[in-house]
């Protein structure tokens, strides 16, 4: 028996004459999500919880795109590099890092197939075989811990299956573009079953180096990827999933390109052309990087409670180098005072293990319980060219224990409580320099939620994390000294709608949120110096909304539309960092007698004031069996703030993208022929700047047409 409060009886009114118009057409599925690290529909999760699947997620990656396609395809989530295809920075809500040194501390965690992956280089894995991402929005202090306070991005890979199953997909495209993408699954024996995906992206050089008189010199790459798993139930009570991958990836570095803006303007000038640089370093920016690991999931089921084990292993290795200033002294274009190439290389390897116990009670109470070990290493080395390279070691070894419970108050009202216990641990060593910071901490949410209907439900949630204290020593290579960061705590409150309405045709998904984030960690990059320090600064805050709706308009027209607003405010009256070097910026915060410029008041750096996504399927019967389909795709990111401090050149605004597919497929998915196309008007983006010694910056992917040919069974 449905349960109808006076708010559903309003909405219920709103959509009955559309329901009862067409009581028969087609309904969306349920989602089910893991946020909570069980099983759920995603109505009962009381936390802004986003998902992404199906033709939403695979068209994303047809014209090569990496990890960074993620970007604003969910609201509120933003995604950029300065490393290319690796070193990924995320945010949520406002909340990231625009450290582009390889040991940088991100407050957003990546989560793939349950095991964290602490280093951005680990974070930048291909993604395919997926079976669902699911971005959780605020912090996540209970059940996943530190390095969370702006939320987690987490990647659920496809499972063998006892039934033969497997797809196939090559798309190939302009540019030399080609990405291939095959899996198969099936049972070994009786108990034992295996998958194996693989991945193959790759694109030829296409940009001219116009210094050297090189054509088709870079921007192209070659990514291989392979993952498997082996899953065996002996009974039904116990069960193993092992699983390994593996990463090769060789290509082309972030592009930089020299004055690209005038003095006073964003806007892309004359000196800016997609297809041409005119570097005199950095050997046409190459990039290598290899990693590989394995993880193992052991599931116990003893009666009254479930045993669980998650062991991991990763890591990798690689290199990057660079034309820092984008140019030459001789030609530019425009004036470079002096040139300026790098190369980073990591060396990365951590080590997890969790183990958890939780209820399998169907009554009134369900909880879980924890804990949690990490352990990681990092030797950077950094190349500057002009004196002799600096080698430099991170270590963090962190451990943790954790509880969560919810408990339903009569049938209506639900109560979830989760704490967390962390203690973490660094340690810094390079040349002449031995640091060491540690601290510990609890942190935990609590949520309320309330039945509407059984279709509808209302929420509300206080959260606390924290992101722990951090240490950079990028500057050591440049003959500066390390720098240190204590930890960020952070206080959320959020407010939120779950609705399926329209008889299961209008899914929607709604919260607003305020938070305060004390002690916040900072990055100052680039600068006069080209120096990497971190500040902590006394506040930050930031509120919102954000909104996700996806729709059955018939049984051929489906649509989902989101937006994210986040108004951030740094709150410091007494914080100053570097500005552009040589004054080449037109900053408009104020500036102190030594030249340091005041933030207080600024948005938080790579912080999109909006994010819009929208996606329209519409499709066509051809007989029985098979259909006639065209999709679209949207993103766009509103007002954007490149660097902590305001500076007229290192904003952006208004920037979008669109993809296309036009195809024929059978209904049951056996097989498809599509053309498609990824920013399809070939919109020229600014994703990131240098403010060192000229008004450098780097944009977005061009323009791929393709076509695209898949077959599953």
């Amino acid at each position: 028996m449905k349960r109808f409060s006076p708010v559903h009886l309003a909405l219920a009114a709103a959509t009955a004459s559309a329901v009862s118009a067409n009581p028969a057409l087609a309904q969306l599925e349920e989602v089910i999500v893991t946020a909570q690290k069980r099983e759920q529909s995603l109505i009962d999760v009381p936390l802004s919880v986003a998902t992404l699947s199906g033709e939403r997620f695979t068209s994303l990656f047809e014209g090569g795109a990496d990890i960074r396609g993620l970007s604003a395809r969910v609201p509120g989530l933003y995604v950029e590099s300065s490393n290319g295809r690796v070193a990924p920075r995320f945010y949520i809500r406002g909340l990231g890092n625009i450290d582009f040194d390889l040991a940088a501390s991100q407050p957003v965690s990546v989560i793939m197939d349950e095991v964290v992956k602490e280093n951005v280089v680990l974070k930048s894995f291909p993604l395919f075989d997926i079976d669902r991402v699911e971005v959780l929005r605020g912090p996540q202090g209970s059940l996943f811990g530190r390095n969370t306070t702006a939320g987690i991005v987490k990647f659920d890979s496809n499972k063998p299956t006892y039934e033969p199953e497997g797809h196939a997909k090559v798309d190939v495209g302009t540019l030399g573009t080609t990405n291939f993408e095959g899996a198969m699954s099936g049972g070994l024996t009786d108990t034992l079953a295996g998958r194996i995906a693989v991945l193959y992206q790759s694109r030829e050089d296409y940009i001219d180096n116009d210094f050297t008189g090189e054509d088709d010199a870079l921007g192209g790459f070659v990514e291989k990827a392979a993952k498997g798993f082996l899953l065996w139930e002996p009974n039904d009570q116990f069960s193993a999933l092992l699983g390994a991958h593996y990463r090769d990836l060789d290509g082309t570095a972030a592009v930089f390109r020299a004055n690209i803006f005038d003095p006073g303007s964003n806007d892309l000038n004359d000196n800016y052309d997609r297809d041409t640089v005119f570097f005199d370093g950095g050997d046409n920016n190459p990039q290598q990087y290899q990693n590989g690991g394995a993880n193992l999931k052991l599931d116990y089921d003893i009666g009254a409670v479930t045993l669980t084990s998650i062991t991991s292993w990763d890591e990798a290795d690689g290199r990057s180098l660079g034309d820092i200033d984008g140019g030459n002294l001789v030609t530019g274009p425009g004036f470079i005072p002096f040139p300026s190439e790098t190369q980073d290389s990591a060396d990365v390897e951590q080590f997890t293990q969790e183990l958890r116990v939780s209820s399998n009670s169907d009554g009134a109470f369900n909880w879980q319980a924890g804990a949690f070990y990490f352990d990681g290493t990092l030797d950077v080395e950094t190349d500057p060219g002009f004196v002799p390279p600096t080698t430099v070691n991170h270590d963090n070894t962190t451990w943790a224990v954790f509880g969560q419970g919810d408990l339903a108050l009569g049938e209506l009202w639900t109560l979830t409580a989760g704490i967390r216990y962390t203690d973490d641990d660094k340690d810094f060593t390079a040349p002449g320099y031995d640091v060491s910071v540690s601290d510990d901490q609890v942190s935990g949410d609590v949520a309320l939620s309330f039945a509407v209907s059984d279709n509808s439900t209302l929420w509300a949630k206080v959260g606390t994390g924290f992101r722990a204290p951090t240490i950079q020593g990028r500057d050591v290579a440049f003959g500066a000294a390390p720098s240190v960061a204590d930890s960020e705590t952070i206080d959320s409150i959020e407010f939120g709608y779950k609705a399926e309405l329209m008889n299961n045709r209008l899914r929607l998904n709604t919260a607003v949120f305020y938070y305060e984030v004390s002690d916040m960690q900072f990055t100052a990059v680039g600068g006069t110096n080209n120096l990497i320090q971190l500040v902590n600064a006394e506040q930050g805050t930031g509120q919102g909304i954000e909104l996700d709706v996806e729709w059955a308009v018939t049984d051929n027209l489906q649509m989902t539309f989101g937006a994210a607003y986040a108004d951030t405010e740094i709150e410091d009256g007494d914080l100053r960092v570097g500005g552009c070097g040589s004054g080449m910026c037109t900053i408009t915060n104020p500036v102190d007698e030594n030249g340091l410029v005041f933030v207080d008041g600024n948005p938080f750096p790579n912080a999109p004031e909006t994010t819009y996504n929208f996606t329209l399927s519409y499709s066509v019967p051809v007989g029985r069996e098979s259909e006639l389909f065209a999709f679209t795709d949207w993103s766009y990111q509103g007002d954007t703030q490149i660097f902590l401090y305001d500076a007229v050149e290192f904003r952006t605004e208004d920037q979008f993208e669109g993809g296309v597919r036009l195809g024929w497929r059978l209904r049951d998915g056996g097989y498809e022929i599509a053309l498609f196309g990824r920013n399809i008007t070939d919109e020229e983006n600014v994703q990131g700047a240098i403010d060192f010694n000229n008004l450098t910056g780097f944009t977005n992917e061009p323009r791929v047409w393709g076509l695209s040919l898949a077959t599953r069974f």
